[in-house]
């Protein structure tokens, strides 16, 4: 795996037409174009990550999976347990209660909801057009001291408490590689409600072609968050029949 870097056509771009780059789309295209191309990134079937979480003092390794008709899960290993988080079947979104230990199924809302991102695989700006999303360049901002591009991402809306709400991320594209290091929306439920949810992404490698971000912090704006340090990822990896499938389908209903 090779470490992104900017290449001399890539700077003498960036300075010699700076107005041109200064359109969402165009950035968008930059960004592509600098991760391994468009067409490559449509053609992934699926990605598999192999990572570790720091929490709490502690470091958890977990894997998360990524298809490319919308199934994902997060497998998380704890103390010789194997705990499955936001697993998607295509239909039912269910977790393991991490006090029982039992699947526990999510409810229709939050269901509707994930199902909206089914199509976001591997990349929301991949054709958002056709998906109905808007883009919108809102000029540029210091992030973690690095010049960035700040683009507005608006998707279908999302349902909170039975209301109908935006769903719109920013983003953060690095003037010089073009590649996003930072990602910020509005938390809508729970204890964090009405703040800043932030997402950085950091440490971009190469794997079969595509760069992809090998280090990300999640948490929120402002406050320390929990990193994630991905030690492989595998594009188009085999994956087994029924490990997306709620545990009480496959024993059949009781």
């Amino acid at each position: 795996m090779k470490t992104l870097k900017t290449s001399v056509a890539a700077l003498l771009f960036s300075f010699l037409v700076p107005i041109q780059a200064q359109t969402a789309d165009e950035i968008l295209a930059n960004y592509f174009e600098n991760i391994g191309g468009l067409e490559k990134m449509k053609s992934i079937k699926g990605v598999k990550m192999t990572a570790k979480v720091s929490q709490g003092g502690m470091e958890i390794p977990l894997e998360i999976l990524q298809l490319n008709d919308g199934r994902q899960m997060t497998v998380i290993n704890f103390q010789g347990k194997e705990i499955k988080q936001g697993v998607f079947d295509g239909s039912t979104l269910w977790s393991h209660n991490f006090m029982t230990m039992k699947a526990e199924k999510s409810d229709a809302e939050a269901t509707a909801n994930f199902k909206l991102n089914a199509n976001d695989f591997p990349d929301s700006f991949i054709d958002y057009k056709e998906k109905g999303y808007t883009v919108e360049l809102m000029g540029k901002e210091t992030i973690d001291g690095a010049e960035t591009f700040k683009i507005k991402l608006v998707k279908e809306p999302i349902t909170v408490d039975g209301i109908q709400e935006e769903d719109v991320s920013f983003y953060f594209f690095d003037t010089e590689n073009f590649v996003p290091i930072a990602v910020q929306s509005e938390v809508k439920s729970g204890p964090d409600k009405g703040m800043t949810s932030e997402v950085t992404m950091s440490d971009y490698q190469e794997v079969d072609g595509l760069y992809f971000p090998f280090s990300m912090t999640q948490g929120v704006k402002g406050q320390p968050g929990s990193p994630l340090t991905i030690k492989s990822i595998v594009l188009n990896p085999s994956i087994e029949d029924g490990a997306f499938t709620f545990p009480d389908d496959m024993q059949g209903e009781k």
